[in-house]
């Protein structure tokens, strides 16, 4: 790996985690990218959001800028990474750049909310994501990956961002919620789009306040009435139930706190919310990619066919097959470092603090961009390609921890990592041993930053059936 940039180890004077207070006031801030007046750097950010990105990572490992009014830092160290996620955690909160995107969505669920209320809503919902809880779920992953398989006809052409998406979301709804969302998928992928579309990064509008009534801010505003009001529904539903359920609803619903008190309504349908979108959506990008890399990359998509009618024969994948699915692994791992859905993460210090050699001043914007350390040349041969045989256990071993961080890391890293990876597992071990899909498309997808990482365009590939 080639050294292009200053780390840690170049730093000089005391430790980044020093709190000594001269020795803050005396660390430098970051370089700042050079901007307009009042305007500063939004315009440029605007216009083109990944070329941005690069011209940041061309000034060094932490760069200061302004957007919007607002005072942003962007960091590309793995160990900087890894002091605002874990070593220092506590110092930091979700930045007031990402609450305002998200204002209005679920404010109260577990993606936004800090301190002990996050604790306490993270330990009620834990039980739900243990080990022995995700093996129960496999079987609803297999079958609905199969039902999806019964639904393709070879030769035809589909949206495959839109078949995963139909599919994750089944999933989730029948292993977490146990309910079926036949009829209210659309509410919530309605939800979806709407969010998506006021977060997207290329538009002047994704900085004006939630209160502004411009077209994607109305639009918003309905798609989460209904969407709130559907899971109003299903927790009517399930509380008017007598049958005894035990998933992750019933678990919300009963889970007592540390007072003994179970989660107010508002709460329970802020988690439901959280897990309906960010549980599914995540997992069906993530499956979308790798349905493009493979269809782009027959070599690679042969081998990992190879592997499974090595390993499972005419059997259907369970979890117990999945140790032995090494090369299956590594497609997923790829496919994720390549194209992250969960693109960057977003932080603020509630104090002072010193990254690296840096002083960062309390209530900065600090932006954690995995999508541009996934790919960068000092850490990954050849990082723009499309090599799951990378994926060593050497390999891993030399990689810096927070050069690659698909599902964030530290205390708040993403409860639903062990779902969301066996679930990608199970259903590439039991899709693509059946079919392939081809892109109709030239090239690689057009990309918009947006509150996933989201191809701009219908994701559509021509079936075809082994």
């Amino acid at each position: 790996m080639s050294e292009t940039q200053p780390g840690p180890a170049d730093a000089e004077g005391p430790e980044r985690t020093e709190r000594d207070p001269r020795a803050l006031a005396e660390a430098p801030e970051p370089p700042q990218l050079p901007g307009t007046p009042v305007l500063g750097n939004t315009l440029g950010f605007v216009r083109d959001p990944f070329g941005f990105y690069d011209r940041l990572e061309s000034v060094g490992d932490a760069v200061g800028y302004s957007v919007a009014g607002r005072e942003f830092c962007t960091v590309f160290e793995p160990d900087y990474v890894e002091q605002i996620l874990v070593e220092d955690n506590e110092r930091f909160v979700k930045s007031e750049a990402f609450r305002d995107a998200a204002a209005g969505f679920a404010e109260r669920g577990l993606l936004l909310t800090e301190g002990e209320e996050w604790r306490d809503q993270r330990v009620r919902i834990q039980p739900a994501f243990t080990p022995d809880r995700i093996r129960s779920y496999a079987d609803a992953m297999v079958t609905y990956a199969e039902r999806t398989l019964d639904h393709l006809a070879d030769g035809e052409v589909v949206d495959v961002q839109d078949a995963m998406s139909e599919l994750t979301l089944r999933i989730l709804a029948k292993s977490l919620f146990d309910i079926d969302v036949e009829g209210r998928r659309e509410v919530v992928r309605e939800a979806a789009a709407a969010l998506n579309e006021r977060g997207d990064a290329g538009g002047a509008s994704a900085f004006l306040p939630d209160w502004v009534p411009t077209p994607k801010n109305r639009r918003f505003e309905r798609a989460m009435t209904d969407f709130e009001a559907m899971v109003d529904d299903l927790v009517a539903e399930r509380r008017a139930d007598d049958a005894e359920y035990d998933d992750l609803l019933s678990l919300l619903l009963r889970a007592e706190g540390p007072d003994g008190e179970t989660m107010a309504e508002e709460v329970v349908g802020d988690q439901l919310v959280t897990f309906l979108f960010a549980g599914h959506e995540t997992t069906a990008l993530a499956l979308t990619y790798a349905w493009h890399l493979l269809g782009r990359n027959p070599d690679e998509a042969e081998k990992l066919r190879a592997e499974l009618d090595a390993t499972l024969g005419d059997d259907p994948a369970t979890i117990a097959d999945l140790p032995d699915l090494g090369y299956t692994e590594r497609v997923v791992r790829e496919a994720l470092r390549l194209y992250p859905p969960a693109y960057v993460l977003f932080r603020e210090p509630t104090e002072d603090v010193r990254i690296g050699p840096y002083r960062i001043e309390a209530g900065t914007n600090l932006t954690l961009p995995a999508f541009k350390l996934h790919r960068d040349g000092r850490f990954y041969d050849a990082p723009d390609e499309f090599r799951p045989e990378r994926w060593t256990a050497d390999f891993e071993d030399d990689l810096p921890d927070y050069a690659y961080f698909p599902f964030g890391g530290g205390p708040r890293h993403c409860i639903g990592m062990r779902f969301a990876m066996t679930e990608l597992r199970l259903v590439l071990a039991t899709m693509a041993r059946e079919v392939a899909f081809e892109p109709v498309y030239e090239g690689d997808p057009d990309l918009a930053m947006s509150a996933t990482l989201k191809p701009t365009t219908e994701m559509r590939m021509r079936v075809r059936k082994r």
